[in-house]
C-alpha cells in the first residue's frame, strides 16, 4: 500500500507559496500545528489562534525535527536562522485548508461529510461504530469541526483508512462553503435544520442556506446526498440533486424507521426497513433523538454495503458520548448529563426523555440558557413550556437571564414546581441540600453555561 506523501511539487501548488532551502526538502508524511507533536517526516504549520501564535514555536518545531515549516510571509524574519526547508504563504490558516485539499485528492478512502443543527456529533459517533464492523474508519476527533479542525481531520487520514467521516460545524455564513470543498464528500448528510445560531442565520431558512452547501459540493463531486424526509425544509431538496437517498420516520422514505417500543429504562426499540431488509434493534442509547441519529447513520451504513446483521452487531458496541445524553444510574436516582450544548430542538428531545424513563416517578429538569438565538431568544425559551408539559415534568429549576422567560411561563402551571436562580452558588447550594431520591434528573444548557458543574454537584450528593 503506497504511503500518502506531500511532494515538493505539491508545495508549489499551494497558492502564494514560496519555498526556501528547497534542495534539502524531503517528502512530507504528516502535518501538525502543534510544535510539541512532530512525528517523523512532519510539516509544521504555524497558525495564529485566539490564545497562541504558532510562529512563536518555530524553533521548537525545528528542534523536534520537523521536515519543514510553513509560516506567514510577514513573519519571515523569524526564520532567519532556520536551515531546514521553510515555506512562506500569505495566510497559513488558508494554506492549511489548501494542503488538506491536496491530501484529500490523494486519499482512496470514501469521504462522508456530516452537518446539521442537532445530533451531528452523535450521528458521527454511531456511524463510525457501525462502519467499523467492516471498514477501517477515521473520523473527526471530539468536536473539531471548524476551519482548522476539518483540514486536520483530512490530514489525519492515511492510506490505511477505507472511510473518513468528517463533521462540519458552522455558526456564520460561508463556513460550510469553505470546509465542504476541503473534504469533497462522496456522501453528504444534514441531520436536520433547527433553530441554531439564529443570532447569525436569522431563521431556519438561513440555517438551510448555509448547511446545504455540503449537498452542493457533494453534487459537484458526483456524490450521494442523504435527505431527512422528516425535516420539512430538507425534504423539499430531493428533486435538486441527482443521487439522493431519503430516510425518515414519517411518510415514504428509502430507509424507513419506526420506534416500535421503549424499554422501561427509556431505550427505544427501532424498526428499520430498507429494500428487502426489515429488522428491529434494541438501542443501547436513550430517547427519540438517539433513534433519529441512529436511523441517519444506519441509512448511510446500509448504502455502503452493511447488512442488518452488521448493523445489529455494531449497535451493541454503542456508548453515549460524554456530555450528550449520558444517562447515569445512581443510588435511588437517574442523572442525565446532556450539558455539552443546547438549542431548542435538542432541548425538546432531551426533555422528552424524562417521560420515557420509568425507573423513578419524579422528573426534574435543571436548565441553563440556550445561546445564539438572536432576537427570538426570549420567545424560544418560553416556548419550552409546551415541551415541559408534554413530558410531564414535575420540577424545573432554571439559571441564566434567558431561562427566566421559561420560569415566567411556568408560573401559569400550578402542577409544575419551578424556581429561577440568578446565582450559580445559590443553585449549587440548593441542589446540595435538596432530596433528589426517586427522581430522574436532566441537566442541560449551552456550552457557555457550564452546566456540567451542576452535574458534578448531583454526583457528589
Amino acid at each position: 500500500m503506497k504511503n500518502i506523501l506531500l511532494t515538493i511539487e505539491d508545495i508549489f501548488n499551494i497558492p502564494t507559496a514560496e519555498i526556501f532551502n528547497p534542495d534539502s526538502f524531503k517528502d512530507i508524511k504528516s502535518v501538525s500545528i502543534d510544535s510539541r507533536n512532530i512525528p517523523a517526516g512532519c510539516l509544521f504549520v504555524a497558525i495564529k489562534g485566539n490564545n497562541f501564535d504558532g510562529h512563536s514555536f518555530i524553533n521548537d518545531a525545528v528542534k523536534n525535527k520537523a521536515n519543514a515549516i510553513l509560516i506567514n510571509k510577514d513573519k519571515i524574519e523569524l526564520a532567519d536562522n532556520v536551515e531546514i526547508p521553510f515555506i512562506t504563504v500569505t495566510d497559513t490558516t488558508k494554506a492549511l485548508g489548501d494542503i488538506a485539499k491536496i491530501w484529500r485528492n490523494k486519499l482512496n478512502a470514501k469521504v462522508i461529510g456530516l452537518t446539521g443543527s442537532a445530533g451531528k456529533t452523535s450521528t458521527k459517533e454511531i456511524l463510525s461504530v457501525l462502519l467499523g464492523t467492516k471498514f477501517k474508519v477515521n473520523k473527526t476527533a471530539a468536536n473539531n469541526n471548524n476551519h482548522i479542525g476539518v483540514p486536520l481531520t483530512v490530514l489525519s487520514t492515511t492510506e490505511k483508512h477505507n472511510i473518513l467521516i468528517a463533521e462540519l460545524g458552522t455558526n456564520h455564513f460561508g463556513e460550510i462553503q469553505y470546509s465542504a470543498p476541503i473534504i469533497r464528500p462522496d456522501v453528504a448528510v444534514i441531520t436536520n435544520i433547527g433553530d441554531s445560531h439564529l443570532e447569525f442565520f436569522k431563521d431556519r431558512k438561513g440555517v438551510l442556506k448555509e448547511k446545504k452547501a455540503i449537498f452542493d459540493i457533494a453534487e459537484a463531486n458526483k456524490g450521494t446526498v442523504f435527505i431527512n424526509n422528516d425535516d420539512k425544509l430538507l425534504s423539499k431538496l430531493s428533486a435538486k440533486y441527482s443521487k439522493v437517498i431519503t430516510f425518515g420516520f414519517a411518510g415514504c422514505s428509502a430507509v424507513k424507521g419506526n420506534i416500535v417500543d421503549y424499554s422501561y429504562e427509556g431505550k427505544p426499540v427501532l424498526n428499520i426497513q430498507y429494500k428487502k431488509q426489515d429488522f428491529n434493534i434494541n438501542l443501547p442509547l436513550y430517547g427519540e433523538q438517539s433513534a433519529v441519529n441512529f436511523l441517519a447513520a444506519a441509512a448511510i451504513a446500509l448504502y455502503l454495503g452493511l447488512t442488518s446483521t452488521d448493523i445489529i452487531k455494531g449497535a451493541k458496541k454503542l456508548k453515549n458520548v460524554a456530555g450528550r445524553l449520558n444517562v447515569m444510574k445512581m443510588d435511588n436516582k437517574v442523572l442525565i448529563d446532556d450539558t455539552y450544548n443546547a438549542n431548542p430542538s435538542s432541548m425538546a428531545y432531551s426533555l422528552s426523555i424524562l417521560d420515557k424513563i420509568k425507573l423513578y416517578p419524579r422528573k426534574i429538569a435543571i436548565l441553563g440558557d440556550m445561546f445564539e438565538l438572536g432576537e427570538k431568544a426570549g420567545l424560544l425559551h418560553s416556548n419550552l413550556l409546551k415541551v415541559v408539559k408534554k413530558a410531564k415534568i414535575d420540577e424545573v429549576y432554571t439559571i441564566g437571564p434567558l431561562m427566566k422567560n421559561l420560569n415566567e411561563a411556568l408560573k401559569s402551571v400550578d402542577s409544575i414546581k419551578s424556581r429561577h436562580f440568578t446565582s450559580r452558588s445559590i443553585l449549587k447550594n440548593f441542589l446540595e441540600k435538596k432530596d433528589l431520591t426517586n427522581s430522574v434528573i436532566l441537566v442541560k444548557g449551552s456550552r457557555g453555561m457550564k452546566m456540567e458543574e451542576f452535574v458534578k454537584v448531583i454526583e457528589e450528593i
